[in-house]
Order: structure tokens, then sequence, then C-alpha cells
């Protein structure tokens, strides 16, 4: 045989054997094709298949503080399955109303391999509490059971975060940033960091407008409370079912008597004394003007509590970026996706910096 055939087959040969391998390997170097598997516990249990990639899925789950099916979001960084000893922060991001975790798509969340995101359901109008009326038709709403003392530990015991005060962060957009400083209030031992995003954020009588529009929420006054965070509103679609009493949640909205003490006691604007030690974000846009945008009063809100703060003598980041011309094109300072990714892409990496300290 030739010196040329000979070396042909050689390489031909080695090229087989190569392909015979390359399988393995490549298989390896891919990485997971699907989410990770993830343990029920903490009174969560996993119903339906995970949706979505390896590292930004979502999970179903059922629990009995809160009737019905519940998305839970997450988003891992980039390199999350490179170095398995490696353990991140987490950001909890809470969604407004009537919106869905599944919804929750804003590009900033991919600019950061640094932290876990975690956007757990909130419910069309959950308010991120446990409801004063667990007997209504909507059944039993203890949502801020279901977030504080089940999803937290829930990731922590699935996914390599750093489990403390520290390395966990709290933000939420409209009825999420109530959520967002309420929590941070309620368990200043579990957070360093909250953010409200044009949140509801002053249910006092300061801000009656507020009170009345959460009120609208629980009573399924659709015309009212028309116009979720999504800027969407189908009339043929009625997230707000069955309505419930305006008690169901804080008990008597009226400056009666008293009357309204719970709404009182849960409103962030009366209690921003609780984050003396956790740093405080607050963002917000005048809505151009229009009362018939909620960004208007939204600003509003946000000054108030900017006001306690000052009176308090604490330190805060605050943005006001009107009609949004300081945040781009891709925000006009109204109440939606565009003017909040903005707000994501200055909060994300001052989160960053603050963990990393």
């Amino acid at each position: 045989m030739k010196k040329s055939s000979r070396w042909r087959m050689m390489v031909a040969l080695a090229a087989t054997l190569v392909g015979m391998a390359l399988p393995v390997g490549t298989a390896q170097a891919a990485g997971p094709t699907a989410p990770p598997p993830l343990t029920d516990g903490f009174g969560l249990t996993q119903v339906d298949t995970s949706t979505g990639t390896p590292t930004n899925f979502n999970l179903t789950v059922t629990t009995p503080e809160v009737a019905g099916k519940h998305h839970i979001k997450i988003i891992l960084p980039s390199g999350y399955y490179d170095d398995p000893t490696r353990r991140y922060p987490v950001l909890y991001f809470l969604h407004g109303s009537p919106d869905d975790p599944v919804q929750q798509n804003y590009p900033a969340f991919g600019t950061t391999d640094k932290m876990i995101t975690v956007i757990p359901d909130g419910g069309a109008r959950g308010w991120y509490a446990n409801w004063l009326n667990q007997r209504t038709a909507a059944g039993a709403q203890n949502w801020e059971n279901f977030h504080l003392k089940q999803v937290i530990p829930f990731i922590d015991a699935n996914l390599r975060t750093i489990a403390s005060k520290k390395t966990r962060a709290i933000a939420g957009v409209s009825m999420g940033g109530f959520g967002a400083l309420h929590y941070a209030q309620d368990r200043p031992d579990l957070f360093s960091q909250t953010a409200s995003l044009s949140g509801d954020i002053d249910l006092s009588v300061d801000s009656m407008d507020l009170r009345l529009a959460v009120v609208a929420s629980l009573i399924d006054a659709q015309g009212t409370v028309c116009g979720s965070s999504s800027g969407i509103c189908d009339p043929n679609v009625d997230p707000y079912k069955p309505g419930v009493d305006s008690d169901a949640l804080f008990g008597s909205p009226y400056p009666i008597f008293n009357a309204d003490r719970v709404w009182n006691q849960v409103d962030p604007s009366q209690h921003m004394d609780k984050l003396a030690n956790v740093g405080v974000s607050i963002y917000v846009g005048n809505g151009h003007g229009s009362v018939t945008d909620p960004e208007f009063w939204l600003e509003g809100a946000s000054k108030h509590v900017k006001d306690r703060m000052d009176a308090l003598g604490m330190s805060y980041h605050y943005v006001d970026y009107g009609d949004g011309a300081a945040w781009g094109t891709q925000c006009n300072g109204g109440h939606n996706g565009g003017c909040w990714d903005q707000d994501l892409r200055d909060l994300i990496p001052r989160l960053e910096r603050s963990f990393a300290s």
C-alpha cells in the first residue's frame, strides 16, 4: 500500500474515533438543556412541568396559603452551571396588578450575571399581604406568608444562593412597589435593599386616590382599575373576579373613628423609620401631568415618602424622571414597562455593587 493511501486511511480512522467521542464531550460542554429539578418543600408543591430554558424558567406551585396555582419565574446568571461551587445574591422582584410572573420579561434582567432573580406570583390584586378576611369567594389569601415563609426558603434550599440579609434584595413595580417596601418594613432582617418602581407606597389619607384604587381592585370595579401595569386593558377579560368586600384586605378603608387603622399600619409612607438599616430606592415619572395616567398620582405618593425620609434624616436613592426624557426614548414618563426597564438598568448595577461591598 502506498504511503499516501495509508496516510488517508489513518486520517479517516482518527476522524471516526474523534467523531465517536464528540457526543459525550459536546454534551458536557453544552450543559443542561432543561430547567433544573427542584425539590418540593416549605409548603410548596410543584404541579405541571417547568417551562423555559435552563437559566430562565417558570415553575407552577400550589400552597395552602393562597388558593389556586401560582407561577414563580426564576432567572439564573448565564454562568450558573459553569462553577458548581459559586453562590449568588438574590433579587426578589414583585410584579404589578393584574400581571403575572411569566409576563415579566424586562431586557434589563439580562444585563447581570451576578445575581439570581426570582419573580413570585402576587395575584391580580393580592397586594402582597395576608388578607384580614380569609373567607371570601377568593379563598385563602396569605400572600405575605407565601412569599416570606415559603418562597424564600424554597429558593435557598434549591438554588446556590447566599442566604443572608446582605445579599438579598426586594423590588417591585406598581402594586409590587408597595409589596417591596411593605415586606422590607415587616422583615428588615431579610433584605438589605428595597426598591419601588412607580409603587403604591402611600396608602394614607394623603393619597386617598391610591387607597380607593386598591378598593376598586377588590370589589371588581373594573372601569376604575382597568389599565394594568402592562398597559393592556381587555374588557372581555376581568382579572379581578370574583369581587370581594372592600374590607377584605385591610379592613375598612374609611378614615372615620380610626376604622382604617390597619391601612395605616401597613402604609409604607408612615413607617419609613423601619428601613433605617435597609437601602431604599424610589423611581417614578409624572405621566406627562395627565390625571388619567396612574403615574401622575404615584409621583405624588413617592414625594410624600421622600418627605418622610428627609424628615427622618435617611439616606436614599430617589429618581423622578418626569416625562421620561432623561431615561431615553424607551420611556415616556408613563406607567409602563419601557420606563421600568430603564429603572432596572439603573437599579441592577447598584444592587451588584451593594452585594459586592
